[in-house]
């Protein structure tokens, strides 16, 4: 009887235990872009500085493929590629092109820089990743441990402007649904507000100095901002 209810025991510790670690939420993975926010280095000025002023993404989230250039005597920091050739085919005049190193996570002269086009890493706003290296070594060995083509800025903007089309169709499709959930989170995790947004990005800074949401975290902060903006 003894050895029975030791057993019973036992089964019943670890029942209790898988419900524990069943319990636990799942912890998010970190893409290869992201850096913490001490690691990341902000160029452009403003409240909405944190965010890509063409998508609204959070810029240290996807730092590894920011670029930065002057607009009208103005630093703006884009969290990719595809929002650079976005932003040029609005007809901003981009001077002083930079993009961040892989390696030191410090921005360089973009047209100084290798970029491995097509890794197996994700890329950010498109289907074709493009990470950028102050040394060609450096991207030459990404490229032989990930894949892809060593080529330089003006190939790899080629390859961007290539993918614009087909990328700006995935993105408006992910926008989208991120806007319905975020209708949803605004309406159960949000005070109301009237105001109109011109961007994704002002929608987010808005929230942030208003505690207009409570406990979001970025990719909440994201659809919420793209409804906001969309709405």
């Amino acid at each position: 009887m003894k050895k029975i209810l030791l057993t019973l025991l036992a089964l019943g510790t670890l029942a209790t235990f898988a419900q524990a670690e069943e319990a636990k939420p799942k912890k998010m993975t970190k893409m290869f872009q992201s850096v913490s926010k001490g690691e990341a280095t902000l160029l452009q000025e403003g409240k909405a500085k944190p965010f890509c002023p063409e998508c609204g993404m959070t810029l240290p989230m996807f730092y590894k493929t920011n670029h930065a250039a002057t607009v009208d005597g103005k630093v703006k920091q884009y969290c990719s590629l595809h929002c650079v050739v976005e932003d040029t085919k609005k007809g901003s005049n981009l001077t002083d092109i930079k993009v961040v190193d892989v390696t030191s996570l410090k921005f360089i002269d973009a047209n100084k820089a290798s970029y491995v086009v097509g890794s197996a890493k994700k890329g950010t706003m498109t289907m074709v990743s493009k990470y950028a290296f102050a040394n060609k070594a450096d991207a030459e060995a990404f490229a032989k441990a990930n894949g892809g083509e060593v080529v330089d800025y003006s190939g790899a903007y080629k390859a961007a402007e290539s993918d614009f089309a087909k990328d700006s169709k995935m993105v408006a499709k992910k926008q989208a649904m991120m806007a319905e959930k975020g209708k949803m989170m605004y309406g159960k995790m949000c005070q109301k507000t009237d105001k109109k947004f011109a961007t994704t990005a002002e929608a987010k800074t808005f929230i942030v100095e208003n505690k207009l949401c409570k406990d979001l975290n970025s990719k909440q902060m994201q659809a919420i901002g793209l409804y906001l903006k969309n709405r």
